[in-house]
């Protein structure tokens, strides 16, 4: 779950001033929603952390035997071009987007969109807001994305200018021309 603090008497929110609140306060993830809203993000429980980290695990495996890219974790809050500052559970950048950020921007929250993110819904999160945030990413030049829902044993499926679509699972995920010969069979059971 997510706690959204209104900082209108801030005079909203800028990315530079979100970042230094971050750096002030790095014991507590946040996020900033491209309207300036500071979004406290509430921690996970074991099974949820383990199911992102063998996500991670299973991108990072295929990026390494690619090297087509970057791979990023939650801690990462990206600058998207709509203004938001947002943290997926999984990302992954392609080498070329990654290569035309300046070391400075590397170093600080890279702005731009992941190419590819997967969101995990955890116990605590409302599915709304999660998908609130995947038509976000897609506005601001994801390519493809997936919110996976081990509450409803579903993932959504989002592309950019494409429909979004939603299969049952177990099933097994492709990375299509985004992440070519990437898989993940997904089975929370």
């Amino acid at each position: 779950m997510a706690t959204v603090i209104n900082v209108e008497s801030l005079n909203q929110l800028t990315s530079e001033a979100f970042y230094q609140l971050c750096l002030a306060n790095p014991d507590i993830p946040m996020e900033k929603s491209p309207q300036g809203e500071l979004i406290i993000m509430s921690p996970v429980g074991g099974e949820s952390g383990n199911r992102e980290a063998n996500l991670i695990a299973d991108l990072i495996f295929w990026n390494r035997q690619y090297k087509l890219g970057q791979v990023f974790s939650s801690s990462t809050i990206f600058k998207l071009p709509n203004g938001g500052d947002r943290s997926p559970d999984v990302a992954w950048v392609s080498q070329s987007k990654w290569d035309s950020l300046t070391a400075e921007e590397k170093k600080k929250f890279p702005p731009i969109c992941p190419d590819f993110v997967m969101e995990l819904r955890s116990e605590s999160d409302r599915l709304k807001p999660l998908q609130e945030k995947m038509e976000e990413y897609l506005n601001s030049g994801l390519k493809l994305g997936w919110l996976i829902n081990p509450q409803d044993r579903e993932v959504e499926i989002y592309h950019h200018q494409k429909p979004r679509t939603v299969v049952k699972m177990p099933c097994v995920l492709s990375g299509e021309e985004i992440l070519p010969n990437f898989a993940l069979e997904v089975d929370f059971s």
